[in-house]
């Protein structure tokens, strides 16, 4: 697979990565461990070299996951992971203060079965802890060897300038897709005046471009998407006539939808590299195959205007989840 750098930090990763998450939390029952390991190694043999992780998936066992199976090839990986909730917890709330940054660190290291971390992001902006000190911190981490580079996730505008005057931010995380573009408004020419790489997170719109999901889909009771009001039985329907268009441009070019949608993203910058997650090997094959689909100026230009006569409803957050990103 290609590699790309992640803006002018010189941390390089493969084109697309691996958003792990969902092995462990969020999208129903956990996948079985040696089932998830053998994943995550098949990704390491189809070129995949960025994993993503965090203490607060499972709370902790995803980290633990990826400590094991990357464990063979661990220096030729890129491992990034994130900071920045009350014992690891989402449901307890935000705590970025440097103390529980630095426990966090020394935590994840042990989890992960290594001696540094190479992206450490916070993974929500913490209104009561100055970013200033959340950067000084990571900072000291940084000149430790503890981690490798400094990551902000879901933060705005000014929380990035900020934190990057005092840290270098290698990288921000946030969800970007063919059905949520708000990060173009501001963000996307932000990162590019700084030299920041993007990470889309949910780059398939949690499996809604996919075309795997409808108004008839039912989820787990632990499935996160039971809250989510894009995804709303009324709202799945009314956003339907986004798979269909995306079906039939996929179509066109002998691919799938999600592997359009992953190659747009890739289309949009050189220093973007989107992190699908999936729980499924033949899943893990298309989104990979993405990353060899070129998509044209005017294969763009067909998107755009197929798009834009299409009107996504439903927020992507609830309204108590939604107060946590920084805008």
């Amino acid at each position: 697979m290609q590699k790309r750098l992640l803006g002018q930090s010189g941390l390089e990763v493969s084109a697309i990565g691996l958003g792990c998450m969902g092995m462990s939390y969020g999208y129903g029952p956990a996948l079985d461990k040696t089932r998830a390991i053998a994943l995550i190694r098949s990704a390491y043999e189809r070129g995949v070299t960025f994993f993503d992780t965090a203490e607060a998936y499972g709370p902790f066992t995803n980290e633990s996951l990826l400590g094991e199976a990357l464990a063979p090839f661990r220096e030729h990986v890129v491992i990034a992971s994130k900071f920045g909730f009350k014992n690891g917890d989402v449901a307890q709330g935000l705590d970025s203060r440097p103390e529980n940054i630095r426990a966090v660190a020394e935590a994840s290291l042990k989890r992960l079965n290594t001696d540094c971390i190479d992206l450490f992001y916070q993974h929500r902006v913490d209104p009561d802890v100055p970013v200033e000190d959340v950067a000084g911190t990571v900072k000291q981490l940084i000149r430790e060897g503890k981690v490798k580079h400094f990551g902000l996730s879901e933060a705005g505008a000014q929380t990035i300038r900020r934190a990057h005057a005092i840290q270098p931010v290698a990288a921000l995380q946030s969800e970007y897709s063919l059905w949520w573009r708000e990060p173009e408004k501001e963000i996307l020419p932000l990162l590019a005046e700084l030299g920041i790489g993007f990470v889309p997170f949910s780059p398939l719109g949690k499996g809604f471009l996919t075309g795997s999901i409808d108004a008839g889909t039912s989820f787990a009771a632990d499935d996160f998407r039971q809250i989510v009001p894009r995804f709303s039985e009324d709202n799945r329907r009314a956003n339907a006539q986004l798979v269909h268009v995306l079906g039939q441009i996929a179509e066109g070019m002998h691919a799938t939808r999600a592997q359009i949608a992953i190659a747009w993203l890739l289309a949009q910058q050189p220093w973007i590299v989107p992190i699908p997650g999936t729980t499924k090997l033949h899943r893990l094959e298309e989104n990979t195959g993405a990353a060899n689909l070129e998509l044209s100026a005017q294969d763009l230009a067909n998107i755009e205007s197929a798009l834009q006569q299409i009107q996504i409803v439903g927020e992507r957050y609830p309204a108590h989840l939604q107060q946590r990103v920084d805008r």
